[in-house]
């Protein structure tokens, strides 16, 4: 009953706040054109036909042996990746968390895992191909090995591995440091060796994460397109055969289904991840350690550990330190002397660099405040807000996590290239660049929403409740008090929405017209025609842009950001307030 009535009370509130509805229409109608509605398109150009309901497309494209060939290489390459990522992620967490070392490891572990934020996707690809190709420095020039290649299912699980791994070793870290110390030195104190002790007390309380982990590393790596397109050879996957099957075929209805096909593995897996192995891993890890945890310092355990992780990571920075070396090579795999920067001056004066950069930039710049701003917005309604569409907004908000950017591209071509529903209405979205902001907006939306729930569950309701009890409206409220204390997390948010716009390539590739010269897309062609010198140069410039905004946007989070110390003042200030007002009321 008291719930029932405390529902119905906030129901009357939220009506009584125009500002609060309009938000929360506009946003439903957000999410619903350009999430759901491109998906929806999807699924009616499979299963609709001329007579109406029909499985012809999909009987059609199951006939083509390409297209099944395609998904048992995708499931293939995606299982692989993700138990390798998994596993060395997690040697890579253990050594951070259990094992004395050095700063000198911990700053190259720093490294790594900071490399594939700041670069595109399938610059690894790149380097493998420079290093270990038919003409590479390695395999042709040093070992001279003339046979041999990198292409195909090894050379993309290889790749795809050595980008993600990075992904899983920062999820497990967190997971080990709250592990409660006192467990395994239970296991310890009666007898137990330091291997039963993982294998019996650490890795039971890590399975769920693991989990986690791999399913994360098995739907990127699925979802991935610019790696098998590059590295691939005649390899293919389901996201590179539905852009061939758009751009080669001219097949809109059949990409359509094969993207659905795409669609239903990464969301079975997603909807696994989400509802089932997340709420296990918060079940499972209770909290902060209550003590700090004593490492490992025994040299038989350290020196073994740290040399393999390290050589490891020197391994993955060389990796990436190949993409400006190459760059300065006159011509790839016949002649390495004498290096030149002809390539760098090629990309502005000849290859429409200066036109590519300023597109990409812009675009990116326009995108990255946008989507901090709504993902703030949708995890304020999540954690601070009672209505019914509540769960419909932060459903769809993070369905685009699932959703490959190779089926929302093709969603978005079967949506919007004649309109709405075929209207017309929206038309000219198509082919602009206003629809590659939206897509940037997105794909980087969810990341931006799970920032925000964990930084708004912090704070304490009276605040808000002090600032309505002034006279101030939700907009008053959001603007005024809530948003100045979740700064840190929606610049945090901004910084990721611009380098994840500014690395994109499987969401625009499709989408990108002459019009508009994004970066990835540059690097991609060239990669594609064997143009390693001058894809790796527009890369290594994209790196530095990439890392220099980081750095400048990290260096104004650090000045301008919530102060801890002015943190509990506000709170302090604000429950006085609340209090005050309290005591006049009842007065």
């Amino acid at each position: 009953m008291a719930k029932s009535q405390s529902a119905a009370l906030d129901r009357k509130k939220l009506m009584a706040d125009p500002v609060m509805v309009g938000t929360i229409l506009v946003l439903i109608a957000f999410l619903t054109l350009f999430i759901l509605y491109p998906l929806a398109i999807l699924l009616v150009d499979s299963f609709y036909g001329g007579n109406g309901f029909t499985l012809s497309t999909f009987q059609r494209i199951m006939a083509m042996p390409t297209f099944t060939k395609a998904i048992g290489n995708t499931l293939k390459v995606g299982f692989l990746v993700g138990i390798l990522s998994t596993v060395v992620g997690l040697l890579f967490a253990y050594v951070e968390v259990y094992v004395k070392m050095g700063r000198a490891v911990g700053g190259l572990f720093k490294v790594v895992s900071m490399l594939p934020v700041v670069s595109p996707p399938f610059v690894l690809s790149l380097s493998m191909i420079m290093l270990f190709g038919k003409a590479g420095i390695i395999t042709y020039f040093l070992l001279g090995m003339e046979d041999n290649s990198v292409y195909g299912f090894w050379g993309i699980v290889i790749v795809q591995s050595l980008t993600f791994f990075p992904v899983c070793y920062m999820m497990l870290k967190g997971l080990l440091k709250n592990i409660d110390p006192s467990l395994e030195e239970a296991a310890r104190d009666m007898g137990a060796s330091r291997s039963k002790v993982f294998t019996t007390v650490t890795l039971p309380l890590l399975l769920p994460g693991l989990g986690n982990a791999f399913l994360v590393t098995f739907i990127e790596s699925i979802a991935d397109f610019a790696n098998p397109m590059i590295i691939g050879g005649s390899y293919d996957t389901l996201a590179t055969t539905i852009y061939l099957q758009i751009t080669g075929a001219y097949d809109k209805e059949g990409a359509a289904a094969m993207a659905v096909v795409l669609l239903c593995i990464t969301l079975g897996m997603f909807i696994v991840q989400k509802y089932y192995l997340e709420a296990k891993t918060a079940a499972t890890l209770t909290g902060k350690a209550s003590r700090g945890r004593m490492l490992i310092a025994d040299r038989s355990v350290t020196v073994p550990l740290t040399i393999l992780c390290s050589l490891a990571t020197i391994f993955v920075i060389m990796m990436y330190a190949c993409v400006p070396i190459g760059a300065l090579f006159p011509t790839w795999g016949y002649k390495f002397t004498p290096l030149t920067f002809k390539w760098f001056g090629q990309v502005f004066t000849r290859y429409h660099g200066l036109q590519a950069f300023r597109d990409s930039f812009v675009l990116s710049l326009i995108a990255a405040p946008i989507t901090a701003l709504l993902s703030m917005i949708i995890s304020y309604l999540v954690v601070k807000r009672k209505f019914r569409s509540k769960g419909f907004i932060e459903a769809v908000s993070m369905l685009a996590m699932a959703v490959p950017g190779t089926v929302l591209g093709v969603g978005y071509i079967r949506g919007f290239s004649g309109g709405v529903f075929h209207t017309g209405f929206l038309q000219g979205l198509y082919g602009s660049a206003a629809i590659l902001v939206i897509v940037f907006v997105v794909r980087s939306l969810p990341t931006g929403t799970r920032s925000g729930i964990s930084a708004l569950r912090q704070i304490d309701k009276s605040i808000e409740e002090s600032a309505y009890d002034m006279g101030a409206d939700s907009f008053k409220v959001f603007m005024t008090v809530t948003l100045p204390l979740i700064k840190d997390s929606f610049l945090s948010g901004l910084v990721t929405a611009f380098v994840r716009s500014i690395t994109a390539i499987s969401a625009i590739i499709l989408l990108v017209t002459p019009s508009v010269y994004l970066i990835t897309v540059q690097i991609n062609e060239f990669a594609e025609k064997g143009a390693y010198s001058i894809a790796c140069a527009f890369a290594t410039i994209l790196i530095l842009i990439t890392y220099g905004s980081v750095l400048l946007m990290n260096l104004f989070i650090k000045y301008f950001g919530t102060s801890r110390k002015l943190k509990p003042e506000k709170v302090k200030k604000a429950k006085t307030k609340r209090i005050n007002i309290q005591v006049i009321k009842e007065g």
